[in-house]
Protein backbone atom coordinates (compact mmCIF):
# COMPACT_ATOMS: atom_id res chain seq x y z
CA UNK A 1 0.00 0.00 0.00
CA UNK A 2 1.36 3.97 -1.11
CA UNK A 3 1.91 6.28 1.32
CA UNK A 4 -0.98 8.16 -0.28
CA UNK A 5 -3.55 5.02 0.58
CA UNK A 6 -2.64 4.52 4.08
CA UNK A 7 -3.03 8.49 4.88
CA UNK A 8 -6.74 8.26 3.05
CA UNK A 9 -7.38 5.23 4.90
CA UNK A 10 -6.39 6.75 8.46
CA UNK A 11 -8.49 9.61 7.15
CA UNK A 12 -11.20 7.86 7.10
CA UNK A 13 -10.58 6.15 10.21
CA UNK A 14 -10.32 9.23 11.76
CA UNK A 15 -13.51 10.29 10.64
CA UNK A 16 -15.16 7.02 11.29
CA UNK A 17 -13.79 7.59 15.05
CA UNK A 18 -11.75 4.47 15.00
CA UNK A 19 -8.90 6.40 15.86
CA UNK A 20 -7.75 9.16 18.14
CA UNK A 21 -5.97 11.85 16.67
CA UNK A 22 -2.76 12.22 17.46
CA UNK A 23 -1.93 14.13 21.22
CA UNK A 24 -5.86 13.39 21.90
CA UNK A 25 -4.86 11.42 25.03
CA UNK A 26 -1.98 13.42 26.10
CA UNK A 27 -4.53 16.21 26.62
CA UNK A 28 -7.36 14.41 28.52
CA UNK A 29 -4.52 13.36 30.92
CA UNK A 30 -3.85 16.95 31.97
CA UNK A 31 -7.74 18.14 31.98
CA UNK A 32 -9.08 18.42 35.56
CA UNK A 33 -12.43 18.85 34.81
CA UNK A 34 -14.06 17.41 31.85
CA UNK A 35 -12.57 14.02 30.12
CA UNK A 36 -11.27 11.00 32.10
CA UNK A 37 -9.17 8.03 30.77
CA UNK A 38 -9.82 5.06 32.29
CA UNK A 39 -6.66 3.85 33.56
CA UNK A 40 -4.52 1.02 31.68
CA UNK A 41 -3.95 -1.75 33.75
CA UNK A 42 -0.37 -3.01 33.53
CA UNK A 43 -0.68 -7.08 34.72
CA UNK A 44 -3.42 -9.10 36.90
CA UNK A 45 -1.93 -12.01 39.27
CA UNK A 46 -3.17 -13.53 41.86
CA UNK A 47 -1.51 -12.82 44.77
CA UNK A 48 -0.75 -15.58 46.78
CA UNK A 49 1.04 -14.39 50.41
CA UNK A 50 1.05 -16.59 53.47
CA UNK A 51 2.95 -13.44 55.54
CA UNK A 52 1.73 -13.87 58.70
CA UNK A 53 1.77 -10.05 58.95
CA UNK A 54 -0.56 -9.33 56.57
CA UNK A 55 -3.11 -9.75 59.50
CA UNK A 56 -5.93 -8.36 57.23
CA UNK A 57 -5.52 -11.01 54.21
CA UNK A 58 -4.36 -13.73 56.45
CA UNK A 59 -5.94 -13.27 59.97
CA UNK A 60 -8.47 -11.39 59.51
CA UNK A 61 -10.13 -12.42 62.63
CA UNK A 62 -7.41 -11.33 65.05
CA UNK A 63 -7.78 -8.41 67.11
CA UNK A 64 -4.85 -6.46 64.85
CA UNK A 65 -7.04 -6.85 62.19
CA UNK A 66 -9.78 -5.55 63.47
CA UNK A 67 -7.29 -2.44 64.71
CA UNK A 68 -6.74 -2.39 61.21
CA UNK A 69 -10.10 -1.86 60.43
CA UNK A 70 -11.14 0.62 62.97
CA UNK A 71 -8.38 2.37 61.32
CA UNK A 72 -10.11 2.53 57.59
CA UNK A 73 -12.97 3.95 59.34
CA UNK A 74 -11.46 6.49 60.74
CA UNK A 75 -9.41 7.64 57.80
CA UNK A 76 -12.42 7.31 55.48
CA UNK A 77 -14.25 9.64 57.27
CA UNK A 78 -11.29 11.96 57.30
CA UNK A 79 -11.00 11.79 53.73
CA UNK A 80 -13.88 10.72 51.67
CA UNK A 81 -17.36 12.59 51.93
CA UNK A 82 -19.79 14.99 49.84
CA UNK A 83 -17.78 17.04 47.46
CA UNK A 84 -14.33 16.02 48.97
CA UNK A 85 -11.69 12.94 47.99
CA UNK A 86 -8.42 12.97 49.34
CA UNK A 87 -6.65 10.42 47.60
CA UNK A 88 -3.37 10.58 47.53
CA UNK A 89 -1.90 9.45 51.29
CA UNK A 90 1.19 8.39 52.30
CA UNK A 91 2.77 6.29 55.49
CA UNK A 92 6.04 7.36 57.42
CA UNK A 93 7.55 6.96 60.49
CA UNK A 94 10.30 9.08 62.00
CA UNK A 95 12.88 5.75 62.10
CA UNK A 96 13.13 2.51 60.46
CA UNK A 97 11.51 -0.50 61.63
CA UNK A 98 8.59 0.97 62.94
CA UNK A 99 5.90 -0.87 61.00
CA UNK A 100 4.97 1.54 58.17
CA UNK A 101 5.01 -1.16 54.79
CA UNK A 102 3.16 -3.27 56.70
CA UNK A 103 0.54 -0.45 58.22
CA UNK A 104 0.69 0.79 54.52
CA UNK A 105 -0.31 -3.15 53.13
CA UNK A 106 -2.91 -3.82 55.88
CA UNK A 107 -4.62 -0.76 55.88
CA UNK A 108 -4.86 -0.87 51.78
CA UNK A 109 -5.66 -4.67 51.99
CA UNK A 110 -8.72 -3.57 54.21
CA UNK A 111 -9.76 -0.23 52.17
CA UNK A 112 -9.68 -2.97 49.01
CA UNK A 113 -12.00 -5.75 50.50
CA UNK A 114 -14.30 -3.08 50.87
CA UNK A 115 -16.92 -3.12 48.02
CA UNK A 116 -16.86 0.76 48.02
CA UNK A 117 -12.66 1.07 48.04
CA UNK A 118 -10.41 0.94 44.98
CA UNK A 119 -6.66 0.77 46.32
CA UNK A 120 -3.68 1.42 44.16
CA UNK A 121 -0.48 1.25 46.77
CA UNK A 122 2.86 2.46 45.47
CA UNK A 123 5.95 1.43 46.84
CA UNK A 124 8.09 4.82 47.36
CA UNK A 125 10.76 3.73 49.41
CA UNK A 126 13.08 2.97 47.05
CA UNK A 127 15.99 2.79 49.72
CA UNK A 128 14.47 -0.69 50.47
CA UNK A 129 11.26 -1.79 49.32
CA UNK A 130 9.31 -4.09 50.86
CA UNK A 131 6.27 -4.32 49.53
CA UNK A 132 6.64 -7.12 46.80
CA UNK A 133 8.23 -9.27 49.50
CA UNK A 134 5.28 -9.26 51.61
CA UNK A 135 2.98 -10.06 48.65
CA UNK A 136 5.61 -12.21 47.21
CA UNK A 137 5.98 -10.62 43.70
CA UNK A 138 8.79 -10.27 41.93
CA UNK A 139 8.22 -7.21 39.39
CA UNK A 140 11.23 -5.71 37.78
CA UNK A 141 10.11 -2.32 36.28
CA UNK A 142 8.09 -0.10 38.97
CA UNK A 143 7.81 3.80 40.61
CA UNK A 144 11.15 4.77 39.68
CA UNK A 145 11.31 3.54 35.98
CA UNK A 146 7.63 5.96 35.95
CA UNK A 147 9.67 9.02 37.63
CA UNK A 148 13.14 8.63 35.24
CA UNK A 149 10.37 8.70 32.05
CA UNK A 150 10.72 4.97 31.45
CA UNK A 151 7.74 4.15 31.21
CA UNK A 152 3.80 4.84 31.69
CA UNK A 153 2.45 4.70 34.72
CA UNK A 154 -0.65 2.15 33.23
CA UNK A 155 2.33 -0.23 32.65
CA UNK A 156 3.50 -0.78 35.75
CA UNK A 157 0.56 -1.45 37.77
CA UNK A 158 -0.29 -4.98 38.81
CA UNK A 159 -3.66 -6.33 39.95
CA UNK A 160 -3.21 -8.52 42.98
CA UNK A 161 -6.76 -10.53 42.88
CA UNK A 162 -6.82 -9.16 46.14
CA UNK A 163 -10.29 -7.31 46.51
CA UNK A 164 -9.88 -4.14 44.22
CA UNK A 165 -5.86 -3.77 45.17
CA UNK A 166 -4.02 -2.72 42.63
CA UNK A 167 0.44 -2.18 43.27
CA UNK A 168 3.23 -0.06 41.39
CA UNK A 169 6.70 -1.55 42.98
CA UNK A 170 9.81 0.41 43.65
CA UNK A 171 11.13 -0.21 40.42
CA UNK A 172 14.92 -0.51 39.23
CA UNK A 173 17.38 0.75 41.73
CA UNK A 174 18.55 4.56 42.08
CA UNK A 175 21.78 6.11 43.44
CA UNK A 176 20.03 9.10 44.57
CA UNK A 177 16.45 9.41 44.90
CA UNK A 178 16.06 12.71 46.64
CA UNK A 179 16.99 14.06 42.93
CA UNK A 180 14.06 12.39 41.53
CA UNK A 181 11.47 13.10 44.32
CA UNK A 182 12.27 17.12 44.72
CA UNK A 183 12.06 17.32 40.54
CA UNK A 184 9.49 18.90 38.62
CA UNK A 185 8.67 15.44 36.90
CA UNK A 186 8.04 13.73 40.52
CA UNK A 187 5.50 16.97 41.31
CA UNK A 188 3.96 16.32 37.71
CA UNK A 189 3.72 12.62 38.13
CA UNK A 190 2.20 12.94 41.69
CA UNK A 191 -0.50 15.68 39.84
CA UNK A 192 -1.25 13.22 37.16
CA UNK A 193 -1.59 9.73 39.32
CA UNK A 194 -4.08 12.05 41.56
CA UNK A 195 -6.51 12.98 38.25
CA UNK A 196 -6.02 9.87 36.56
CA UNK A 197 -6.71 7.39 39.03
CA UNK A 198 -9.31 9.94 40.74
CA UNK A 199 -11.55 7.17 41.48
CA UNK A 200 -9.30 5.39 44.06
CA UNK A 201 -6.89 5.82 47.10
CA UNK A 202 -3.38 5.71 46.35
CA UNK A 203 -1.51 5.34 49.33
CA UNK A 204 2.56 5.57 49.25
CA UNK A 205 4.72 3.74 51.21
CA UNK A 206 7.64 5.97 52.11
CA UNK A 207 11.14 5.95 53.83
CA UNK A 208 11.17 7.18 57.28
CA UNK A 209 11.58 10.58 57.79
CA UNK A 210 14.71 11.36 60.15
CA UNK A 211 17.36 9.47 57.67
CA UNK A 212 16.62 10.33 53.94
CA UNK A 213 15.61 13.62 52.62
CA UNK A 214 12.81 12.70 49.85
CA UNK A 215 10.00 11.63 52.34
CA UNK A 216 9.64 15.42 53.43
CA UNK A 217 9.40 16.66 49.39
CA UNK A 218 6.63 13.52 48.95
CA UNK A 219 4.58 15.25 51.82
CA UNK A 220 4.09 18.17 50.37
CA UNK A 221 2.37 16.62 47.06
CA UNK A 222 -0.05 14.34 48.80
CA UNK A 223 -3.32 15.09 50.30
CA UNK A 224 -2.58 13.47 53.51
CA UNK A 225 0.50 11.72 55.76
CA UNK A 226 -0.07 9.28 58.22
CA UNK A 227 2.68 8.85 60.87
CA UNK A 228 3.54 5.57 62.42
CA UNK A 229 5.15 5.27 66.05
CA UNK A 230 6.49 1.86 67.07
CA UNK A 231 6.64 1.74 70.94
CA UNK A 232 9.40 1.27 72.63
CA UNK A 233 11.66 2.23 69.43
CA UNK A 234 11.74 6.09 68.39
CA UNK A 235 12.62 8.53 70.80
CA UNK A 236 10.53 11.41 71.57
CA UNK A 237 13.42 13.67 70.46
CA UNK A 238 13.13 11.23 67.14
CA UNK A 239 9.08 11.88 66.81
CA UNK A 240 9.09 15.60 67.88
CA UNK A 241 11.90 15.94 65.09
CA UNK A 242 9.85 14.23 62.43
CA UNK A 243 7.07 16.02 63.34
CA UNK A 244 8.40 19.04 63.21
CA UNK A 245 9.59 18.46 59.66
CA UNK A 246 6.00 17.80 58.19
CA UNK A 247 4.87 21.29 59.07
CA UNK A 248 2.44 22.77 56.72
CA UNK A 249 1.47 19.31 55.61
CA UNK A 250 -1.58 17.37 56.18
CA UNK A 251 -0.73 15.39 58.88
CA UNK A 252 -4.12 13.20 59.63
CA UNK A 253 -2.87 11.37 62.36
CA UNK A 254 -0.57 8.77 64.21
CA UNK A 255 -0.71 5.03 64.59
CA UNK A 256 0.49 3.84 67.84
CA UNK A 257 2.00 0.22 66.70
CA UNK A 258 3.18 -3.16 68.13
CA UNK A 259 1.50 -1.98 71.64
CA UNK A 260 0.93 -3.79 74.54
CA UNK A 261 -1.96 -5.27 75.05
CA UNK A 262 -3.63 -5.88 78.58
CA UNK A 263 -3.33 -9.28 79.25
CA UNK A 264 -6.22 -9.13 81.33
CA UNK A 265 -8.47 -7.50 78.38
CA UNK A 266 -10.06 -10.93 76.92
CA UNK A 267 -12.29 -9.45 75.02
CA UNK A 268 -10.77 -9.64 72.17
CA UNK A 269 -10.53 -13.45 71.89
CA UNK A 270 -13.74 -13.26 72.98
CA UNK A 271 -15.16 -11.67 69.89
CA UNK A 272 -13.23 -13.70 67.82
CA UNK A 273 -14.48 -16.77 69.55
CA UNK A 274 -18.24 -15.51 68.39
CA UNK A 275 -17.12 -14.73 64.99
CA UNK A 276 -15.83 -18.25 64.05
CA UNK A 277 -18.66 -19.61 65.51
CA UNK A 278 -21.39 -17.35 63.45
CA UNK A 279 -20.05 -17.97 60.31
Amino acid sequence: MSRIEKAMEKAAQLREGIVSPPGERKQAYHSKSTIHIPPTMGTEQKIISDSPYLVNLNDPLSSTAEEFRKLKSVLVKMTKGEGFFKNTLMVTSAVPHEGKTLTALNLAISLAQEFDHTVLLVDADLRRPAVQSYLNMNWKVGFSDCLLGETDIGETIIGTGIGKLSVIPAGRSVPNPVELFTSQRMRGFIEEMKYRYHDRYIIFDTPPILPFAETRSLAHLVDGVLFVVKERLASQENIKEAVESLKGCELLGMVYNDAMLDRHDERYSYYREYAAKAS
